[in-house]
């Protein structure tokens, strides 16, 4: 999800500042709970998904070997929420400043992914975490950029569709940066070279991690703080005064957003356990690879809201807010959600690390290339929407044939 810069608040809002300062999260007025649950469970049409959830959890003890539904109905579930969460994210950085903006998005902006993955480092499935993950950046990159640029190109097929040249080849950079601290771990383990054999990749995978969150933290100052006009969007300077409403409207208080992120979160944990649980007895059930599973259908479905929203902008000629999204958010993954899970399982006591095997790092390699030669014009048009999609039809079944050697 992009990275959103709180706006400063104009006079009709300083109302509803007062209001929200003097609501507590225990003592809500009747009136702003009935407001805010249909503004976060029913006005949006992407929650009439949202029954699945309780559905897979009735399926789990009621049919204990159907684990193929259990797993379909929770990564359906878990979609709508995916949603919500940064919509209350979103909520919240209007009443922060822009670092802490910046920071509440990239917590909160991939919750799912790092949920899962806390999970499946819990459960010991380290291989999950790491090609779950590689799957969000692969779909992002691929699926999500080539659908908006598609559509976008189609829509606007008389012109050429621009964006910020600038901010697109920082991302570049950060994903470049990102595959070299997933390429060396590797490339030590593959070529036999550690010092200490078994434990020098763990090593590497630690420091580098805290490496990349350094850089993460820097990006967001550099974005945030001293280099704000670098990505001001091009279409900014012609119609600064046209703001649209539904991307800057403030529709929740304070408490409210917080309250909510509380509630999506809690829910989101509880699916992501069933989820969790069900993706080995699925992976029997179906016939399918765990890698196939892992990259491939988890990504997709928790990347739907993004997936929408980012073909949405598309179709406004708004490719600023579609870059922030689907490249956006591969970098937050691969410099913040990557590293932040090896550091908790250091915590844990597990041995998760950077080596995401030869395979998956250079299939990942392959497509920041691939993504950042289609953006280094600042230009999209519907071929280069199609050659992304093309490009992720191949990924997909190249890992529907990969049998993953740690589980071969």
């Amino acid at each position: 999800m992009e990275v959103v810069e709180s706006a400063p608040f104009n006079n009709s809002s300083s109302a509803f500042d007062l209001e929200s300062s003097h609501t507590s999260p225990l003592h809500l007025p009747k009136s702003f709970q009935i407001r805010t649950v249909y503004l976060v469970l029913i006005k949006p049409k992407i929650n009439v998904l949202l029954p699945f959830g309780p559905l897979a959890i009735l399926l789990h003890y009621l049919t204990p070997k159907h684990h193929g539904w259990v797993f379909f109905f929770s990564l359906i579930g878990i979609a709508p929420l995916a949603e919500r969460l940064g919509y209350a994210t979103e909520q919240l950085a209007f009443y922060t400043g822009p670092t802490v903006g910046g920071l509440l998005n990239a917590t909160f902006g991939n919750a799912t992914e790092m949920i899962i993955s806390i999970y499946a480092l819990k459960n010991d499935m380290i291989r999950v975490v790491q090609q779950s993950l590689l799957g969000s950046i692969l779909s992002n990159m691929l699926l999500v950029l080539g659908c908006a640029f598609f559509t976008g190109g189609i829509i606007h097929h008389k012109k050429v569709q621009v964006f910020n040249k600038a901010a697109a080849v920082v991302n570049s950079g950060l994903l470049l940066m990102a595959v070299m601290g997933l390429l060396f771990p590797a490339v030590l383990h593959f070529t036999h070279s550690e010092l200490h054999f078994g434990k020098s990749v763990l090593s590497l995978s630690r420091f580098s991690s805290c490496i990349m969150l350094l850089a993460y933290a820097s990006y967001l100052f550099f974005q945030l703080r001293t280099q704000q006009n670098l990505y001001t969007p091009v279409h900014e300077v012609a119609d600064n005064s046209e703001i649209s409403d539904e991307e800057e409207e403030l529709e929740l208080t304070k408490w409210e957003a917080i309250v909510w992120l509380a509630i999506l979160t809690a829910w989101v944990s509880v699916l992501s356990g069933y989820l969790v649980d069900a993706i080995e007895g699925a992976s029997e059930s179906l016939n399918m690879s765990m890698a196939f599973i892992s990259v491939i259908l988890l990504p997709i479905v928790g990347n739907a809201a993004e997936h929408a929203s980012a073909i949405m902008f598309a179709m406004k000629d708004k490719l600023d807010i579609t870059i922030g999204v689907a490249v956006g958010s591969s970098t937050q993954i691969a410099m913040f959600v990557i590293p932040f899970c090896v550091v908790v399982g250091w915590c844990m006591g597990k041995e998760m690390d950077l080596n995401f095997q030869l395979f998956e790092t250079a299939t990942l390699f392959i497509t920041v290339l691939v993504v950042a030669f289609m953006m280094q014009e600042g230009t999209s048009n519907y071929f280069k929407g199609l050659m992304l999609i093309l490009c992720y039809l191949i990924v997909a079944a190249s890992f529907f044939v990969h049998v993953d050697p740690q589980n071969g």
